[in-house]
């Protein structure tokens, strides 16, 4: 069975920045595929690389068994992207924009009216489908970019960030439409950071940090070969490095611990991996008290895809979200200073 997407060593660089440093993943027809990892870590690149919308600097990109690079026209019949902003005239309605989409694919006048009726009535447009679309909301303009990136029934369908800024109802019927989609034989590969949404819907994900696939499996593997519970607890700040590699060291020699991982932006987080057994909780917090350092929050849970991230990376996706945030902070600020120099 030939592969919907492939996509091996793929690497791209904007300047002195690398983007992709170096991503592989096989993408099988008909399953949901997950890209996890915090903003500015590669994913839409690569998406953008695979939909034709970017040129790679290296690697290999196939969709349906056709390469990207080499046929990009043929490329883009197989394939529906819908970028993370959307972008919609907000003169025409929602049906003249399905009509514009209809026609910018050559689909025949019968074939295209019939399509747009189907994509109003499944994704419930028909009250707004003859209304400007300057009028909609937040989850229509979501549900009519969804309608415009299926209505040519492409075998896969890339979805950049598909419900961010949604509100909790809206993101839930986006994800009962997509299962619905799979079950219909649609490929969809999926970018996010939000942890709860890929591991709702993927069958499979890759994780993604600093342009590289540094993970990848079923969710439910990824958080299994990381083995045993997570307890995670806030204490003091540490006054020095020392007292915190001591603090490390100590709670790594209790028997049940399997890890222990000292928060990298923040100083005062530890995260251990501990053997699944009731007392490990109780343990840690008389080992915490006897060493005299007050515990401010502790809780213990089941392995998820933030410790995967944390375990490969040494920080958590939030921490590197607030990491990336500060990054592009910093650039604006130089720029503003040598414009004002």
């Amino acid at each position: 069975m030939v592969a919907a997407v492939i996509i091996e060593n793929l690497k791209k660089s904007y300047g002195s920045v690398q983007a992709v440093r170096d991503v592989s993943l096989t993408i099988q027809p008909g399953e949901i595929f997950g890209l996890l990892g915090p903003n500015g870590a590669g994913k839409t690149t690569a998406i953008r690389c695979l939909c034709t919308l970017a040129t790679p600097d290296s690697g290999r990109l196939e969709v349906m068994g056709i390469p990207v690079v080499e046929q990009p026209q043929r490329v883009r019949q197989f394939l529906g992207y819908i970028a993370q902003e959307i972008a919609l005239d907000k003169v025409l309605t929602g049906r003249e924009l399905m009509q514009l989409q209809a026609d910018l694919y050559h689909m025949p006048k019968k074939i295209a009216t019939q399509r747009i009726e189907q994509m109003i009535d499944l994704l419930e447009l028909a009250d707004w489908a003859d209304q400007k679309t300057g009028r909609y909301s937040g989850g229509l303009k979501k549900r009519l970019d969804l309608a415009l990136g299926l209505l040519h029934q492409p075998d896969v369908l890339v979805l950049d960030e598909p419900t961010v800024g949604l509100d909790i109802e809206t993101r839930s019927a986006v994800w009962r439409f997509l299962r619905e989609l799979r079950a219909a034989g649609t490929t969809i590969l999926l970018t996010s950071h939000y942890l709860e949404e890929v591991d709702a819907l993927a069958d499979r994900v890759a994780i993604i940090d600093q342009g590289k696939v540094i993970a990848s499996g079923t969710p439910s593997d990824l958080k299994d070969k990381i083995g045993g519970d997570r307890i995670t607890l806030r204490i003091r700040e540490f006054t020095t490095d020392e007292e915190a590699r001591s603090v490390q060291a100590m709670l790594a020699q209790l028997p049940f611990v399997q890890n222990v991982i000292i928060n990298t932006a923040q100083g005062n987080s530890l995260n251990l991996v501990v053997e699944r057994q009731t007392d490990s909780l109780a343990a840690v917090q008389h080992a915490l008290k006897e060493a005299g350092l007050p515990i401010f929050s502790i809780a213990q849970a089941r392995p998820s895809l933030d410790d995967v991230y944390l375990a490969a990376t040494g920080r958590t996706l939030m921490d590197a979200e607030l990491a990336a945030v500060g990054q592009r902070d910093l650039k604006k600020e130089k720029k503003q200073a040598m414009k004002g120099g």
